[in-house]
């Protein structure tokens, strides 16, 4: 075995080890209920090979039947045990088998959702959820299949070649001269069958993300009139996984053929061979019955290793990506423990440049300051880096160079998720999650009551606009919130942001796609919102930005300008420009 599939097994182990209490009694059953196929054949011999024998020798015929009918009672007792044991075996199976698979899909979301937002970020749209998908679709079906065949054939296989070997070593030698190729084709084939599984779950997962995309973007899609290219983009992605699974196939053809043809090939040379020696009285018609009848399982159980080593490597590089994605690094966890912000944050000289981009220096030595209670406005052109800068505060990134600090802290000591607790972020693209309202909004502050919620809305001014759907509280706002329109989501966002009470605010262009009314709720809703917290605002509305107590001014990655609305007109520098030309 090797390497690499000797840690998928270990890997699988740590999780079916959980359940091995149900595992190890039906793995014992089903190597007992394997052992017990061999009583088939066993007695089969002697229903077919004795009677000849006897009556050849002259025995009383009444004893041969017998004989025979004591031989069929024991058959039919081997199997109704055998039939009994595996009705128990298969659930213990299945039990274990799902057990472990929920404790790996918990592991894996547990760890998806402490991966940093830039693992997410270099992922495609549904990708890495349609992969991890397709991939533990495989470890499933390797788990509650193949692992119990792969079981159960290896008794049958064992059993059965010490009973060849016991009737005829001689012919059991000719037969396992075949024993060798199928090794060497196993080991060939099986690299290149494992390749070609892990390119056709990416495949698929491609042609996943493509519906996914889709449905997510429907309105977009329609509106340009784009379906006939977006059914040509997933067909093109179809074509890609038809071709690499077809190709796979060749290769499993391939190798399912050679083994037929070595091993009825086999099988046909030793029945060759087994006749000669039955007329040359080198063996009895009983040895020669039983030879053959042991020699059908052997050979059944080669037949079956093929497929169970084809699955066996789809399920060795299916646990390798998902191995991959539980290695990655978690984001920091642990440190300082603020039990409550005050709202003074600052950022002291910081420089930033994406992962993914490093030859672009987005930020350029950030320095300023806010005090608990203090509106800050950014303002700029877009791509100008006010974006950015929330991330950072956020913990999204670490900076490159610089310090952000929080009541004095440095953001390297405190831990992310508590932080991000005492902060809120209201986006201007608002993404619901597919739940009712209160869920949506209890988002903010999970456990809390339909009064505080109730509260929270009003603050927000989505309580009436709530009321006034059928289903109130409990309407399902859809996919992505789309059932609301852009001001009922951002309201809704508003009541979330009210609920988790946090000290420091970030507003992201939250009314710039709003039109005047919604505008104007959202804006008194807003104005709730900020009051007594910290609030930072990227906005490009000049009602917005004028209230601030004071207005940092973004272009190229640098602070140019800062101070209130009337300094800044004064300073005639880009703010007035900015002001003049009706970009903010």
């Amino acid at each position: 075995m090797s390497k690499s599939r000797a840690e998928g097994f270990r890997w699988l182990w740590h999780y079916l080890s959980r359940h091995r209490r149900i595992f190890i009694p039906s793995l014992f059953a089903l190597l007992f209920t394997a052992a017990l196929a061999l009583a088939f054949p066993w007695f089969l011999k002697d229903l077919i090979g004795s009677p000849v024998d006897a009556l050849r020798e002259g025995v009383d015929p009444v004893s041969v039947v017998s004989k025979v009918n004591k031989d069929v009672l024991y058959m039919l007792c081997a199997l109704g045990l055998q039939s009994f044991i595996g009705f128990w075996r298969v659930q213990g199976f299945i039990r274990s088998g799902e057990a472990a698979l929920n404790d790996l899909r918990k592991d894996l979301f547990d760890h998806l959702t402490s991966l940093p937002v830039s693992f997410f970020q270099e992922q495609a749209t549904g990708s890495l959820s349609n992969r991890i998908s397709s991939d533990l679709a495989v470890v499933r079906e390797t788990l509650i299949s193949t692992v119990p065949q792969a079981a159960r054939q290896t008794v049958i296989l064992i059993g059965g070649l010490v009973a060849v070997f016991y009737f005829s070593w001689k012919l059991s030698l000719m037969m396992l001269a075949c024993v060798p190729f199928v090794v060497f084709a196993v080991a060939m084939i099986g690299r290149r069958v494992k390749s070609h599984t892990m390119a056709s779950q990416d495949a698929l997962a491609n042609a996943s993300t493509v519906v996914e995309e889709v449905c997510q973007a429907i309105a977009d899609v329609k509106s340009y009139g784009n379906e006939t290219y977006e059914q040509h983009r997933y067909a093109k992605s179809l074509k890609k996984f038809y071709d690499v699974t077809v190709s796979g196939a060749r290769i499993r053809g391939f190798f399912l053929s050679f083994i037929i043809f070595v091993m009825f090939g086999t099988i046909a040379a030793v029945v060759w061979f087994g006749a000669r020696m039955l007329a040359g009285n080198e063996i009895t018609q009983l040895q020669f019955t039983a030879f053959i009848l042991f020699s059908i399982f052997v050979g059944a159980s080669l037949g079956s290793f093929p497929e169970i080593m084809t699955q066996i490597s789809a399920m060795n590089g299916a646990s390798e990506r998902l191995r991959g994605v539980l290695e990655e690094p978690s984001e920091r966890q642990g440190g300082d423990l603020l039990l409550q912000f005050k709202g003074e944050l600052s950022l002291e000289g910081v420089t930033f440049r994406y992962p993914s981009r490093p030859e672009k220096e987005v930020l350029r030595g950030i320095t300023f300051s806010a005090r608990p209670g203090q509106r800050m406005a950014l303002v700029g052109a877009s791509g100008g880096g006010k974006s950015t800068i929330f991330s950072l505060l956020l913990g999204f990134y670490p900076a490159e160079k610089g310090e952000i600090r929080f009541d004095g802290r440095g953001i390297n000591t405190l831990d992310l998720v508590k932080m991000r607790k005492q902060m809120a972020l209201v986006p201007q693209e608002v993404m619901l999650f597919g739940g009712t309202i209160a869920e949506n909004i209890g988002y903010g502050k999970p456990g809390a009551d339909q009064l505080a919620i109730e509260d929270a809305a009003r603050v927000a001014n989505a309580h009436d606009f709530i009321l006034a759907m059928p289903e109130g509280y409990q309407t399902l706002v859809g996919p992505r919130g789309v059932k609301l329109s852009g001001g009922q989501r951002q309201r809704v966002a508003i009541a979330r942001a009210v609920l988790a009470d946090p000290r420091i605010l970030l507003l992201d262009e939250a009314t710039s796609a709003l039109d005047a009314e919604s505008e104007r709720l959202v804006n008194e809703a807003l104005d709730r919102l900020m009051h007594g917290r910290t609030a930072l605002v990227i906005a490009h509305r000049l009602s917005t930005v004028r209230n601030a107590d004071k207005i940092l001014v973004v272009h190229g990655g640098q602070i140019v300008e800062s101070g209130t609305h009337e300094e800044l007109m004064a300073l005639a520098g880009t703010y007035r420009i900015l002001v003049e030309t009706q970009l903010i």
